[in-house]
């Protein structure tokens, strides 16, 4: 296949000059990953009659900085080992075709997370500095996911360490903020979230599948081959939802979180259109309905509490 230019790919990708690249450097579609369990942790307090506006706002907003580092981290290094070139499709592309000096975007992510410390530290002093335990090693983790010498990133293990980092422990610390415990039901509750939000590593890695292969990853999209990873990303979406509908028949969500289910086209779009297209480029779609149906589906469920508590509905 004729590779592209830098042009050409800035033209199908929609890529435009201006603040734009450093929008796209933050790679805002995979923010929502912040935000949804921030959101579902904090209604569930709520629900159980604790509420604080401060640490909301505060954990939402370092949550997010964290992700956006995150995604920074990830461009630089993989900039830096050769990975990302003008060619590649996908990424945000604010060195390899926008740039964008290098260190520039590693000193913006480290002050994000600087930024976050500071949030941190505001939460800490409300609650508990075993807090700040738990954000440090978040923050590692965000760091290890595509920096030092054994990337999360390029092992099996990306999709689950993302899903439990950011839909499991963030929902959990969103949640303890507010009521200062953790119980087994939000615990369980994360797990869709936390699933989906691997969903999203994964349909990235099942486009970048052949490039990662050249490159030496051993990521779960190679290992279980292209079809057996779109197998596996569907199989995914269905424990999601499955899970969200036993959680409702137990009593453990209430009759409102059914507004998920307005959310299944999304899913079906992403595993058809990995299904039916090969390039990077034709499977954009795919990643941008990954990333809808976890949008959709963790807002809706945050919804689904927020209005059981203004409308309590039970079977």
């Amino acid at each position: 296949m004729q590779s592209m230019n830098k042009k050409d790919i800035q033209t199908a990708l929609n890529e435009r000059k201006g603040w734009q690249v450093w929008w796209r450097l933050l790679r805002p579609h995979t923010l929502t990953a912040a935000f949804v369990p921030v959101f579902i942790g904090t209604m569930l307090a709520g629900l159980d009659g604790s509420f604080h506006i401060g640490l909301f706002l505060a954990m939402l907003l370092a949550s997010i900085l964290i992700q956006a580092a995150t995604n920074m981290f990830n461009e630089y290094y993989d900039y830096v080992r050769g990975l990302d070139t003008e060619q590649s499709i996908g990424i945000g592309g604010a060195i390899v075709r926008d740039n964008i000096p290098a260190k520039k975007v590693l000193g913006l992510a480290l002050s994000f997370f600087g930024v976050a410390m500071v949030l941190g530290i505001y939460i800490c002093l409300l609650t508990t500095w075993w807090i700040a335990a738990i954000g440090i090693v978040s923050m590692l983790c965000g760091y290890l996911y595509t920096g030092g010498p054994y990337p999360i990133a390029y092992t099996p293990f990306g999709e689950l360490v993302s899903g439990f980092f950011m839909g499991t422990v963030i929902i959990g610390i969103s949640y303890y903020i507010q009521t200062n415990t953790l119980t087994s039901q939000v615990v369980l509750i994360s797990i869709p979230v936390a699933i989906l939000i691997g969903a999203i590593l994964l349909a990235n890695n099942i486009r970048d599948l052949e490039g990662d292969q050249e490159n030496g990853r051993k990521t779960l999209a190679i290992l279980f081959g292209r079809k057996g990873a779109i197998r596996f990303l569907a199989s995914l979406f269905g424990i999601a939802y499955v899970l969200t509908i036993v959680y409702i028949a137990i009593g453990l969500l209430p009759l409102w979180s059914l507004l998920v289910l307005i959310s299944l086209a999304k899913p079906k779009g992403a595993v058809q259109t990995f299904s039916n297209n090969s390039t990077p480029l034709t499977m954009m779609p795919a990643m941008k309905y990954t990333a809808q149906t976890n949008t959709i589906f963790g807002f809706l469920l945050g919804l689904s509490l927020l209005f059981q508590f203004i409308i309590p509905v039970s079977w």
